[in-house]
């Protein structure tokens, strides 16, 4: 699966996972391979995706750049504070607002 997390300035992660979490308005859920296709509101909380062997792009506050890894296995987590996800044929789009990782 692959996933691009938005903000409204930036990209904050793009790339091959194996997973995300992300807190729905009606509840915390979780994203696999070959999800059904969906689109949903998110709330405040924690966004928690594992990633996967290839190669992603992933923002660092620290320094203000955009890094590639391929760290398979790797646990990202960022607080958000509310957005929206869509899920279409294991491509994931995540729009954000009040990031912080």
């Amino acid at each position: 699966m692959n996933i691009t997390i938005l903000t409204p300035d930036k990209e904050i992660f793009h790339g091959e996972i194996v997973s995300v979490k992300v807190p729905g308005t009606l509840g915390e859920f979780q994203v696999l391979k070959n999800h059904a296709p969906i689109v949903s509101s998110l709330n405040k909380g924690t966004v928690t995706l594992v990633t996967n062997g290839g190669p992603h792009r992933i923002y660092n506050e620290e320094t203000s750049t955009i890094e590639t890894q391929s760290q398979p296995g790797k646990t990202v987590s960022f607080q958000i504070g509310g957005g929206f996800i869509e899920v279409l044929n294991n491509e994931i789009s995540l729009l954000a607002r009040g990031l912080k990782k």
